[in-house]
């Protein structure tokens, strides 16, 4: 897991144009990292919503947390809207039964954004890993985010 993950954009496996499916979800908490990268790369915001939970939240640089698919797609859309390669290293992942907490360094372009993640996933009853919380910017300055 100390190894950087970096999905070219370029790639064809990865993109999700017309007749293709995104990237599969994980089976793994480990995994969900390089699944966002890989979706995040091929530049398609539905195939980035994927990989969240219906109520999710994701808490921008600001610490106001966002909750739902509509404002997480929002608040994703800058990010996405650079056209850059997200790059992403997991340091840690901890799994208590069906939910992980990841910290991970993650990088936008040659440097555009980068930050260290902290964040929250749940295995669904489909099997499959998906944010709970998106952290990217890790805590929020101060107070809490709900």
């Amino acid at each position: 897991m100390a190894n950087s993950m970096n999905v070219n954009m370029s790639d064809s496996t990865t993109g999700t144009p017309a007749g293709r499916t995104a990237p599969a979800l994980p089976t793994q908490p480990e995994d969900v990292p390089a699944a966002f990268a890989a979706r995040f790369n091929s530049g398609d915001p539905r195939a980035v919503r994927e990989l969240y939970e219906e109520r999710a939240a994701f808490v921008p640089e600001s610490g106001d947390a966002v909750h739902g698919g509509a404002e997480i797609s929002a608040a994703n859309a800058p990010f996405l809207a650079l056209g850059l390669p997200i790059s992403v290293r997991p340091r840690h992942v901890h799994v208590a039964g069906d939910v992980a907490l990841l910290v991970v360094d993650w990088e936008i372009g040659a440097g555009e954004a980068r930050s260290t993640a902290t964040d929250v996933v749940r295995r669904g009853t489909d099997g499959f890993w998906r944010y709970v919380i998106d952290s990217p910017f890790g805590a929020a300055p101060s107070g809490v985010s709900r």
